[in-house]
């Protein structure tokens, strides 16, 4: 063979291996691409975390878990204070005015229509705080007193009978509890209406009665809500809320069952406790669903040693997260 031939031969050689070798190359870069998989590591109710795979074919799916409550248990707890600072707020002191004023200032800032309900019972002025979102007829009314008792009368030291309670936890718990709601109640949830009920406090004093406010405002208010939630004395720093016998028992165990799933299992017992003349009766004796929500084992109640350092934020925000998701889960129905 010449040495011409070889070179040819070297030639075709060299061009055949360059045609397949691109071939190959081609094939490599021409098979489809899969998507890489993905890892989403969601968090869990403990403090640990789950790394979760998410195949392509995959996704997350929701969960069952209500969204959490904006609730701020520090700033209901400022709320608390604020009230005692003005002194008692006995129907006609100067306090009662100031607390009402405060109250309305509080509520028109967060978006709410502020009425105040005046009528008279037992000959005694009272003056009842309703706050709405809409002139529509409320499917939730959420209540809670304002007013404070005239004597502490249930004092250990019997020289303290004559005065006045200052109505850190009885009285001003459950009106910290509603203003918070007020400033984040989303304003897509079931229709509500907030009541701050005068002339509350004074059963057992001559001229008086309890729960004068809120005979009032059922009297006056040709409403039909179909549920009635009652804070009262839910501030205390060991909250310990038992369920109330003449409570709506469907209605108390929905509001239970929500703080179970919130963690508050040990603020709110499974137990019966108590049947309590509060502001929940009137709407019972109308035939309204309704449940009181208190903790009437509270040692200093009536007495001048009811006072905000036997208050707790985390009490506040316990009770309060759990009405907010309450409501929240009532959107949409009638």
């Amino acid at each position: 063979m010449t040495k011409k031939s070889i070179a040819v031969y070297i030639s075709m050689i060299g061009f055949l291996l360059l045609i397949t070798t691109g071939w190959y190359g081609y094939s490599l870069l021409s098979q489809p691409k899969s998507d890489p998989v993905s890892i989403n590591i969601q968090p869990t109710l403990t403090s640990t975390h789950v790394a979760t795979l998410i195949l392509p074919s995959e996704t997350p799916q929701p969960t069952s878990s209500p969204a959490p409550a904006p609730f701020n248990g520090l700033r209901a707890y400022a709320d608390v204070q604020t009230q005692v600072a003005f002194g008692p707020r006995i129907p006609g002191s100067d306090g009662h005015a100031k607390v009402q004023e405060w109250m309305r200032e509080e509520l028109e800032s967060a978006g709410w229509e502020v009425e105040i309900q005046e009528s008279e019972a037992l000959g005694n002025p009272v003056k009842n705080v309703v706050a709405k979102r809409s002139d529509e007829a409320p499917q939730i009314i959420l209540g809670a007193h304002y007013d404070t008792r005239i004597f502490a009368d249930n004092d250990p030291d019997f020289a303290n009978h004559t005065k006045p309670v200052p109505g850190a936890n009885d009285g001003a718990s459950g009106v910290a509890v509603l203003l918070e709601l007020a400033r984040t109640l989303p304003g897509d949830t079931a229709n509500v209406w907030l009541v701050f009920f005068d002339a509350e406090d004074n059963g057992l004093i001559e001229g008086w009665d309890w729960i004068l406010g809120s005979r009032e405002f059922v009297k006056n208010n040709a409403v039909q809500p179909r549920a009635v939630v009652i804070v009262d004395m839910v501030g205390d720093a060991g909250l310990n809320i038992y369920k109330e016998h003449n409570s709506t028992p469907e209605l108390t165990d929905e509001i239970w069952a929500v703080a179970n799933e919130l963690g508050y299992e040990t603020f709110f017992s499974p137990e019966y406790n108590h049947s309590m003349i509060d502001d929940h009766r009137p709407f019972l004796d109308a035939g309204i669903p309704a449940v009181d929500i208190i903790d009437f084992d509270y040692p200093y109640w009536h007495t001048i040693e009811d006072t905000p350092d036997k208050v707790s934020a985390e009490s506040l925000e316990a009770v309060g997260k759990t009405l907010w998701t309450w409501i929240t889960l009532q959107s949409g129905q009638n």
